[in-house]
């Protein structure tokens, strides 16, 4: 990045998919943040936020959780304030995992799945999840810090077969 490049400030992710079909269980698709240490970016998440929590500064937080992936568009939308997010954290991985209460499900299972990162107008990645189609869950993006240009990304679509539960402590090991 130049010396004039801000780098990445403020995004939303947002992610879709359509409801099940009449009378199967409820797809219920989880959008999960892991903040990580500057000390360890790449080992247990500092904390994680998903639904029913937000990052204790108020910088990462889910304002929108759909159970059904019912409604128009994106159903599920997360706000990363990554320029407010303190010196001691050095990375950010955004993931999604499905959850699991009407059986096993797979990303291949579900119809119309995708995620899209967003800074203002400006769309940074949109991804279908057809790559990690087997996965129970999946590392989308991945912020890091870059010093004084502020805050880079970059797409890391990696599948992991594991439940909401696990995948909290598997998405920092999306490194490639």
């Amino acid at each position: 990045m130049s010396g004039l490049n801000k780098g990445v400030g403020r995004v939303e992710v947002t992610l879709k998919w359509d409801p099940a079909p009449a009378g199967a269980p409820a797809h219920d698709l989880d959008l999960v943040a892991g903040v990580f240490a500057t000390a360890d970016p790449h080992g247990a998440p500092a904390h994680l936020v998903h639904f029913g929590s937000r990052s204790p500064d108020g910088t990462i937080t889910l304002h929108r959780d759909s159970r059904t992936g019912q409604g128009f568009g994106y159903d599920e939308a997360m706000t990363l304030e990554l320029d407010r997010l303190d010196a001691r954290y050095a990375r950010v991985v955004v993931g999604v995992a499905i959850q699991q209460g009407g059986g096993r499900l797979t990303f291949g299972d579900i119809t119309n799945t995708g995620i899209r990162v967003r800074e203002g107008y400006t769309d940074l990645l949109t991804h279908d999840f057809a790559d990690v189609s087997g996965a129970r869950a999946a590392t989308v993006v991945e912020f890091t810090r870059a010093g004084a240009d502020g805050w880079s990304y970059r797409p890391i679509s990696r599948g992991f077969d594991a439940d909401p539960q696990d995948f909290g402590t598997l998405l920092g090991s999306a490194v490639s």
